[in-house]
């Protein structure tokens, strides 16, 4: 009988670069968003602390702590990607 599982190394790398696939778009809009913010003199501080969070959003601790597939697709922060790329 043959076993299957995950390389959770990989899967936490392809999981990495959904995040980054994810948040290119939401960084293209924010920077718009700045820049409009910049030419009316808006405050500009939640545009950066969202741009934070999406840089951060790789580097999530949890990412590295899963220890299955399970975990780690619940690591999906749609609060800020958006819709989860695995339902």
């Amino acid at each position: 009988m043959s076993i299957i599982s995950t390389d959770m190394t990989k899967a936490k790398e392809v999981h990495k670069n959904n995040i980054r696939l994810a948040r290119t778009p939401k960084l293209a809009e924010l920077d718009i968003e700045f820049q409009k913010a910049l030419e009316t003199s808006s405050s500009t501080t939640d545009i950066v602390a969202k741009k934070q969070a999406l840089r951060d959003a790789p580097a999530a601790a949890a990412i590295a702590n899963a220890t299955d597939e399970a975990e780690l697709k619940n690591q999906w922060d749609s609060s800020i990607l958006g819709d989860s790329p695995y339902s």
